[in-house]
C-alpha cells in the first residue's frame, strides 16, 4: 500500500469525463482519495465534475478551452503545443511538496495541458509514470492510422514520408501542427526519452509502443478498470440485434460492419455518434442508429444484444466495451488487428475476423445465428471475466504497487 504521507498528482486534459482516458483518471483519482491518498487533479479544461471535490480530491483546473471550442483559435492551437501556464502552475503546486513522496501520473496531455509540464517534474525529483492510452508517444495523429487510405500506418514517425504524407482526420496543414506539436513534445518536452515508467493497458499496445520508449523503461501492465454489477448472465440466443458501441468514425470500423450485417441480413444497432452517422442512416435504412446514451440505456440495450461487434480498424489501446460486455455474457466479434483481441479467447469466449474484411466479419456474425454457438460463447465469456473481474479497486491496487516500486527505485 502506499505510504500515507505520499502525494498523488493525475495529470489529464480534462477535469470531466471526455473519454475513456479521462474515466480512467478521474476514478482512480477518486479511489485513491477515498483510501485516504492525498490526491491532486491538475488539468487544464474545465467544467470541474463534481464527484471529484466530493470524493476529497483537491482540484487544479486551468479553466482552458479546446480548440475548437475557443475563439481564439490561434492561441488555443499554441498553447496545446506548449502550455506555459500549465508548467507554471503545476511547479507551484509541486513546490511545496517532497519529491521522493511524490507521484505525477500523465493521463492526457495533448489537448490542454501539453508537454510542457514534464520538464517542471523533472527538475522537481517527483515520480513520473504515463499511462500509454493511446500512440500520442510516438505518432503525430496518435493512432498509427491513416485517415486517407483507412489502413494502419507503417510509416517511421517524424520521416519524411511521415512528414509528407497527409494521413490525418483533417486537412494537411493540421497535419503539420501535428507533427510541429510532436517535435516539440519529443524535444524541449524531453518526451518519450527522459521518462522510465509507463503503464500499458493490453498487450497490443505494449507491442506497439515497446520499440519507441527508452530502452531501460520499466513497463507495468495494468488494465483500465471498468463498472459492471454482477448480475445473471444475458440470453443472448432470445435476442436478435448485433451491436456496435463507440464513435461513428471511419477507424472504428462502423460503414463495414454495416456492409457486413447487409450481406449477412442481420439486424445491426449503432450506439454512438459522430461524423459518419449520416452517411448511416441515409444509406443504410435498415440499421438502427440511437446516438450517445447514458450508462444505464446503453446497459438496456446491450440486455438485447445477440452479440458485440468490434469492427476497429486501427490498434486502439484497450477494448473496454467487449469486458463489460462479457461482464453480461454477450460474445464480440473482433478485428484481429485490434488491442480487442486481446479481451476475447477466438472460438472461446468471441471469434476473430480479418481486420478490414467484410466478407470475412459477414460470416463470423451469420455463424453466430446458431442459438447454441452464441450462448456457448456467451457463457464463456461470463464465466471467464468474473473469475478475474477488471474492477476499480483491483487497478487501484496495481497503481498503488506501481507507485510503490517507483518511490523504492532510485531512478525515474
Amino acid at each position: 500500500m502506499l505510504n500515507r504521507g505520499s502525494t498523488v498528482i493525475i495529470v489529464n486534459d480534462f477535469a470531466y469525463i471526455s473519454g475513456g482516458a479521462s474515466s480512467v483518471a478521474l476514478s482512480s483519482a477518486r479511489e485513491l482519495a477515498r483510501r485516504g491518498v492525498a490526491t491532486i487533479l491538475f488539468s487544464a479544461i474545465a467544467p470541474i465534475d463534481p464527484s471529484l471535490q466530493e470524493s476529497g480530491v483537491r482540484v487544479v483546473c486551468l479553466d482552458q478551452s479546446t480548440v475548437e471550442e475557443s475563439t481564439n483559435k490561434l492561441g488555443t492551437a499554441a498553447q496545446a503545443v506548449w502550455n506555459r501556464r500549465a508548467a507554471e502552475t503545476l511547479e507551484k503546486v509541486l513546490a511545496p511538496l517532497d519529491p521522493s513522496k511524490t507521484i505525477v501520473h500523465l493521463h492526457a496531455w495533448t489537448i490542454g495541458v501539453s508537454s510542457s509540464i514534464v520538464p517542471v517534474v523533472l527538475k522537481h525529483g517527483a515520480r513520473l509514470v504515463i499511462t500509454i492510452h493511446d500512440y500520442f508517444l510516438a505518432c503525430p495523429n496518435g493512432g498509427f492510422y491513416n485517415y486517407s487510405t483507412e489502413t494502419i500506418c507503417h510509416l517511421k514517425p517524424l520521416s519524411t514520408g511521415c512528414v509528407m504524407t497527409n494521413c490525418g482526420p483533417g486537412s494537411y496543414p493540421k497535419k503539420l501542427w501535428r507533427v510541429f506539436r510532436e517535435t516539440i513534445q519529443n524535444t524541449a518536452g524531453r518526451l518519450p526519452g527522459s521518462i522510465r515508467n509507463f503503464i500499458c493497458v493490453s498487450p497490443l499496445s505494449k507491442e506497439v509502443m515497446q520499440p519507441f520508449l527508452p530502452p531501460e523503461s520499466k513497463i507495468y501492465d495494468i488494465s483500465n478498470p471498468i463498472d459492471v454489477i454482477q448480475a445473471p448472465p444475458v440470453d443472448v440466443a432470445r435476442n436478435d440485434y448485433f451491436v456496435m458501441v463507440g464513435r461513428l468514425s471511419a477507424s472504428k470500423g462502423p460503414i463495414l460492419l454495416a456492409d457486413a450485417a447487409r450481406v449477412s441480413q442481420t439486424r445491426i444497432r449503432f450506439i454512438g455518434d459522430g461524423e459518419l452517422r449520416q452517411q448511416l442512416e441515409s444509406e443504410y435504412p435498415e440499421a438502427e442508429v440511437t446516438g450517445w446514451l447514458s450508462q444505464t440505456e446503453v446497459q438496456k440495450y446491450l440486455s438485447q444484444a445477440r452479440a458485440l461487434v468490434f469492427a476497429s480498424r486501427w490498434y486502439e489501446a484497450q477494448g473496454l466495451v467487449i469486458l463489460e460486455a462479457a461482464g453480461r455474457g454477450i460474445p464480440t466479434v473482433v478485428a484481429d488487428v485490434c488491442a480487442g483481441r486481446d479481451s476475447i479467447s477466438n472460438g472461446v469466449t468471441g471469434l476473430l475476423f480479418r481486420g478490414g474484411d467484410m466478407s470475412d466479419l459477414a460470416n463470423k456474425i451469420s455463424s453466430l445465428k446458431d442459438d447454441t454457438k452464441v450462448s456457448q460463447l456467451g457463457r464463456a465469456a461470463y464465466d471467464r471475466y468474473w473469475k478475474n473481474p477488471t474492477t476499480l479497486e483491483k487497478h487501484v491496487d496495481q497503481l498503488e504497487a506501481c507507485y510503490v516500486n517507483m518511490m523504492e527505485t532510485v531512478a525515474r
